[in-house]
């Protein structure tokens, strides 16, 4: 169990791992059903921060994570393409629930194709996004003209951002945890927006 939740401690898996593991990561949680646990958002965060105090190459980083981003994303696509419908049918597992296919799926018919870009800045909705885009058939030039857009602001933006916080405030890793656990808050927002807003819709029909 202890070391399963290491595996959500981005200092850790950014420690441990160093490069290879962030992008991997990165890759897993963009595309694969099975990487929707993995703290994305703070995990890049940490990783620029790291890069400014010289423990990772930012270079490398910024490659690594934009590409690793994009091709988890195609890689879900061609999954949904190839599952299609059946995905919905498949059965709950330890990796896999239907409810986050039924999210990001209600957010999907919300936000049409700006979800491939949107979604990457929601917590496990951004792992299914393409692959119910895969299961849509959305003409593939076109999602992968917002897998690149999508891509490039999130896994270059979110650790570009650590990067420069920690080049230019003193001691910034003393915050490190605070600023961490405000991303993981921020990131849920719209998860809790939405909830809030269907289960207002519920009561109204009640009524």
């Amino acid at each position: 169990m202890d070391s399963f939740l290491s595996l959500l401690d981005p200092l850790f898996l950014v420690k441990t791992a160093g490069l290879a593991g962030v992008v991997a990561v990165v890759f897993a949680e963009s595309g694969l059903f099975f990487g929707f646990f993995f703290p994305g958002d703070s995990l890049l965060f940490t990783a620029g921060l790291l890069a400014s105090q010289g423990f990772l190459p930012i270079g490398w980083l910024l490659i690594g994570t934009f590409v690793a981003a994009v091709l988890g994303d195609s890689v879900g696509y061609w999954f949904g393409k190839k599952t299609g419908p059946a995905i919905f049918s498949r059965e709950d597992s330890l990796f896999f629930h239907k409810k986050h296919i039924e999210r990001a799926q209600r957010f999907y018919e919300k936000h049409g194709k700006k979800t491939i870009i949107l979604a990457r800045f929601v917590p496990i909705v951004r792992t299914f996004a393409p692959i119910l885009a895969g299961v849509g058939k959305m003409d593939y030039r076109t999602f992968l003209t917002y897998n690149i857009i999508g891509g490039a602001i999130w896994a270059i933006g979110l650790t570009t951002l650590g990067y420069f916080l920690g080049t230019f405030i003193p001691s910034v890793d003393r915050y490190l945890l605070p600023i961490i656990l405000g991303i993981i808050a921020i990131s849920f927002v719209p998860i809790i927006h939405g909830y809030l807003r269907s289960r207002r819709s519920r009561d109204t029909a009640v009524y």
